[in-house]
């Protein structure tokens, strides 16, 4: 190396190589605080506040001079930035959709006369519009009188009568997916019997049998849709009557009711309790809503579970691979080839492999699939359409590069004298291979692993290809037989982003929920990442040479 007079000559590109490790570090850093203090507004329960409109301003909803709504953020008025007469605006979370059309709105600050925290307003989180912000006025119960909402027994009889609600929704949900879609199930296999048993021309019997047994299971239907029928009506039979802070009154069935709370009332400790229960049913819950409400506990089972179904299935083939260029293939010009192609593979889109997957894995091998197993049931297909099978292969098809690559260079590192000392023990290549070779590269391949993991579990395109849905209402693994459906459509974390962020009909209600639902994707690729590692770790200390 030249030296100057003072310092070597590169050392300022050692500065310029730190800085740029810097900047990086700084953005990723910048970038998951932003994601984390955005996501975080959909769980805190924040003070709601009654705003006093100026009279003549545009805000005012029907002439009326008051809205209630949590106060997000205070901003400067778009187009008056730059200019010598700044106006400033705020956002405010104003709820009862079904009233405003929209559950947001934007306030001019010179048209706020007067802002207030009334402790009587109650936020009640619904079925159906999203949350409401209300002031209760009565409670109507079916057989009982009704209870205002300055009775002290209100608030306790509110709670009983929700989690009433919460029992029966349970109820219902267990008799439709469990005995209703054990029938329904059974139903359909009988259906198709008696249709092979018509097309086989077989006894008059046999089909009367199924007939008999199809009849049984119509009857149990009825009784079991009645009965969730019948807990439904109950549903409406009690009412909470409400008014808005605009004087409009209106009726709510109590169950619609999903929760409720006075956000002026609670101290910072029960605001804390509030926020944890509201991350629990984010993370344990179904959404609802055109998945603006709710949790996205589908969608995380199912990445998760497609990530298991990657990497299980990249990572043979692309050690076998890796193996065979390194360890076998004669080096020459057609290796040479092959290593480039593998590489120049890596580089295509994402896109591309999933027209791919769609054509060869789902109308191809499903296809075929369909017509050797399953073609009592055809036209309908079973493999011959998107699933979750059919995107993990797709993605590992897409990542296999990147565990190629991976592998070959932590089989090239271990040291020479290694596979020496193995072959002159009397122990043949493959035995070298298998027993000295791979152990001593096991953790260069899980590096590999976890790269193609974190690729993988990040993919949206290929997806919407391969059987990725928008609302999948059961998972892909449960109690019934088969236990492991592959063939089954699912929900992906990704997905869920992409449809929030550009196919909700409310943008404003969406936004916090995108950057929630973009936490957790990382969370859960940090997750896996870290088990690899540790994995990786471990075997690194368990098969150390001279080369690690």
């Amino acid at each position: 190396m030249k030296f100057s007079k003072d310092r070597p000559i590169g050392e300022s590109f050692v500065w310029f190589t730190s800085m740029g490790l810097a900047i990086g570090l700084i953005m990723v850093v910048f970038l998951l605080f932003l994601i984390v203090s955005n996501g975080i507004r959909v769980f805190w329960p924040d003070e709601t506040a009654v705003v006093k409109i100026k009279e003549g301003s545009e805000a005012r909803q029907n002439n009326q001079p008051y809205i209630a709504g949590n106060i997000l953020r205070k901003q400067e008025r778009m187009g008056t930035r730059g200019s010598s007469n700044v106006q400033h605006e705020m956002q405010l979370f104003i709820g009862n959709k079904d009233i405003y059309g929209l559950g947001f709105k934007f306030i001019d600050e010179k048209d706020v006369v007067e802002t207030k925290y009334p402790k009587e307003i109650m936020e009640i989180e619904r079925l159906e519009y999203g949350d409401a912000i209300v002031l209760p006025k009565m409670l109507n119960i079916k057989g009982s009188p009704s209870i205002a909402s300055s009775d002290p027994q209100f608030s306790s009889k509110l709670d009983s009568e929700v989690k009433e609600v919460r029992a029966r929704w349970k109820e219902i949900k267990q008799i439709e997916k469990d005995q209703i879609g054990s029938i329904n199930r059974e139903m359909e296999d009988l259906r198709i019997k008696q249709k092979v048993a018509q097309q086989k021309k077989k006894d008059a019997e046999h089909i009367r049998e199924i007939e008999g047994r199809m009849a049984k299971l119509q009857a149990d239907y009825e009784v079991f849709a009645a009965k969730a029928s019948e807990l439904r009506s109950k549903q409406s039979e009690d009412h909470l009557k409400y008014s808005l802070v605009t004087g409009e009154e209106k009726d709510l069935p109590t169950g619609q009711i999903v929760s409720y709370f006075y956000p002026n009332q609670i101290n910072r400790l029960q605001r804390l309790g509030l926020f944890m229960k509201r991350l629990w049913v984010f993370v344990s819950d179904e959404p609802r809503e055109a998945n603006t409400e709710g949790g996205i506990f589908p969608a995380i089972f199912g990445t998760f579970v497609m990530t298991l179904l990657l990497s299980v299935a990249v990572t043979p083939f692309g050690v076998l691979a890796a193996i065979y260029l390194r360890e076998y293939a004669k080096q020459g010009f057609f290796v040479r080839a092959v290593r480039i192609a593998v590489n120049n593979l890596a580089g295509v889109p994402s896109i591309v492999f999933g027209v791919f997957g769609l054509g060869f894995f789902v109308y191809l091998v499903g296809g075929a699939i369909d017509r050797l197993l399953f073609s009592d049931v055809l036209p309908t297909p079973t493999f011959g359409t998107g699933g979750i099978l059919w995107a993990a292969l797709t993605l590992a098809l897409m990542t296999v590069p990147v565990v190629i690559v991976a592998t070959e260079e932590a089989l090239a590192a271990v040291p020479r004298g290694t596979r020496e000392g193995s072959l002159a023990c009397g122990a043949s290549k493959w035995q070298t291979i298998q027993r000295v070779v791979l152990p001593a590269s096991a953790p260069g391949i899980l590096t590999g692993l976890i790269l193609a993991m974190a690729r993988g579990a990040g993919e949206v395109a290929p997806l919407m290809l391969v059987g990725v849905v928008k609302l999948a209402p059961s998972l892909p693994l449960d109690t019934v037989y088969p236990f492991f459906h592959l063939d089954q459509k699912f929900m992906h974390l990704g997905f869920h982003i992409f449809d929030l962020g550009f196919q909700s009909p409310d943008s404003e209600a969406a936004k916090p929920m995108v950057f929630a639902t973009t936490f957790f994707l990382i969370l859960l690729v940090v997750i896996l990442n870290l088990g690899a590692i540790v994995i990786r770790d471990k075997l690194r200390k368990k098969y150390s040479t001279g080369a690690f």
